[in-house]
């Protein structure tokens, strides 16, 4: 593992190792063990998109190992400007021992990585999103078990980044997926010919009620993600009737949980009152951001 560019470059070992190592990190911050596995070690953070959770989890991360994190703003760095993709990878590789990026292209990220010396973590691009899934397969471990086999993975809404990855991350991990997506929102075309080869195992599907039946993991992401603003009153009417609600839960299996990557636009894509039921999943899933990342970064840079 050089890189992690998206899930479809790690095997189901390498997924399992990664997860395993985040629930050890987990463990030790929890009873005080401090372990400086990434001393003197630096990784470079490009934003080229604005974030909360993606920032704040890889910083504290790093000083957790025992390294330092630098928030580059793409903005403040010739790369803003227009120097190559390529040449910003290979400067920043004199000076990093890694970097994040999180930007729009994935074609940006894994040219960065072609061009550098070091690791490239993928913080966010609008095909895929691994760091994510990363914490959500940990916090579906904590909460259906280890073995994720078989267990039935559902998600509504935006076939966007995170059903991508989710897609992605679920058959690798043996689970069953079913998306419901509307029409026009459909999940990448590289995804649903990946999804092909596991046969019934993957179902897409338009009717939210029909991916529902069974799952024991429900999630959903907002209907117009960041730069999509301009489309929101269209997307608004193309995504009325894939909300989370009580309905829909109703169908699936009596100890589901529920996913929710954050932000959450409370009253569209999932009601009031399944969030709030659900919450502690939610926000465990959250802070299994910065045990999952911390498990790539102690892989890659350790």
């Amino acid at each position: 593992m050089k890189h992690l560019l998206k899930l479809f470059d790690l095997t189901p070992g390498e997924i399992t190792e990664i997860l395993d190592l985040a629930d050890e990190l987990k463990a030790e911050l929890k009873n005080g063990i401090s372990k400086p596995r990434l001393n003197g070690k630096t990784l470079g953070m490009i934003f080229q998109k604005s974030s909360t959770r993606t920032r704040v989890s890889f910083e504290v991360g790093m000083y957790q190992l025992g390294g330092m994190a630098l928030y580059l703003n793409a903005n403040d760095l010739q790369i803003g400007r227009g120097e190559p993709v390529e040449d910003t990878a290979r400067v920043l590789s004199r000076y990093l021992d890694g970097i994040m990026i999180r930007t729009y292209a994935q074609e940006e990220v894994e040219r960065l990585a072609e061009y550098s010396g070091i690791p490239v973590i993928n913080g966010l691009t609008d095909l895929f999103h691994p760091c994510q899934v990363l914490a959500d397969l940990m916090t579906m471990r904590e909460y259906l078990g280890k073995d994720l086999t078989g267990k039935k993975l559902c998600f509504i809404g935006d076939g966007n980044n995170m059903a991508n990855s989710l897609i992605v991350g679920g058959l690798k991990m043996g689970m069953k997926v079913s998306c419901a997506c509307p029409e026009n929102y459909h999940p990448a075309k590289v995804v649903l010919d990946f999804a092909a080869a596991y046969g019934d195992n993957f179902t897409l599907t338009d009717k939210p009620e029909e991916a529902a039946v069974g799952a024991d993991v429900m999630v959903t992401d907002v209907w117009a993600s960041m730069g999509q603003e301009s489309e929101r009153e269209q997307r608004m009417a193309a995504f009325k009737g894939y909300q989370v609600n009580d309905g829909i839960m109703a169908l699936a299996s009596p100890n589901c949980i529920v996913q929710h990557c954050l932000p959450a636009h409370k009253g569209e894509e999932i009601s009031y009152e399944v969030f709030e039921a659900h919450a502690k999943e939610i926000f465990d899933e959250a802070e299994n951001r910065l045990h999952a990342q911390k498990a790539v970064l102690v892989k890659l840079l350790g």
